[in-house]
């Protein structure tokens, strides 16, 4: 299925992905399928950006930013593109360590006030029991 031409629906199938959000990343200039009157075909190219705009946004990449990287793309000689992305990945990185962070504390004072609520109800479980 290399050079196959892909509809909606087989993108969609293939992606996981509603024909809006297809739709979406057209209308952001991000895929660019080919119209055959009112039908959209999806070569490789459109397959292999919609892989790195789903892993970009899983990872929080901004859809401009996404774009950006998408635009450096040259076919064979993918340095310029790879050279940018490193800079906001490792700035991505940091934003989710840091997110994490915050969490993981968020996490242990939560278990602890509820630790504590137990503790409460069941002090006043066996007093009034």
């Amino acid at each position: 299925m290399p050079d196959e031409l892909m509809t909606i629906r087989q993108m969609c199938d293939a992606f996981d992905v509603t024909p809006r959000t297809l739709r979406f990343y057209e209308a952001r200039d991000l895929i660019f399928p080919e119209r055959r009157g009112q039908h959209r075909l999806y070569d490789r190219r459109d397959r292999a950006r919609l892989t790195l705009i789903l892993r970009g946004k899983r990872f929080g990449f901004s859809l401009e930013q996404l774009r950006q990287l998408l635009a450096l793309y040259e076919p064979g000689a993918n340095r310029a593109q790879i050279a940018a992305t490193i800079p906001v990945a490792q700035q991505r990185l940091a934003d989710m360590e840091r997110q994490y962070a915050e969490l993981e504390g968020a996490i242990t004072e939560l278990k602890a006030q509820i630790a504590e609520a137990m503790a409460q109800l069941d002090t006043m479980t066996k007093t009034t029991g």
